[in-house]
């Protein structure tokens, strides 16, 4: 989860990666660290939080942890990793 303007960052990282696909949800609304963060867009969609989701393979998690550190490091957000099961495996696995 990252804030709109820092989502080019993570999808450049996840693309440079080899991740096969994401999703993006815009608008996020919730309360963490920072306080509450409303899920409307105040300016734009870059004033708003956003949620990435990949599923990858585990030789790509570390590398995607190293590159969103230092975003981390400067800017509100958060990071989940946990293992997964996929229906359509083929679809996450790059040819």
């Amino acid at each position: 989860m990252v804030q709109g303007e820092h989502v080019t960052h993570v999808t450049d990282l996840l693309n440079r990666v080899g991740a096969t696909g994401y999703t993006i949800i815009n608008s996020v609304s919730g309360k963490g660290h920072h306080g509450f963060h409303e899920g409307h867009l105040l300016f734009n969609d870059t004033s708003s939080q956003v949620v990435v989701f990949t599923v990858v393979p585990d030789d790509k998690v570390d590398p995607i942890l190293s590159g969103l550190g230092p975003l981390f490091n400067k800017h509100s957000g958060a990071m989940f990793v946990t293992d997964v099961a996929v229906s359509r495996r083929e679809h996450f696995v790059a040819e």
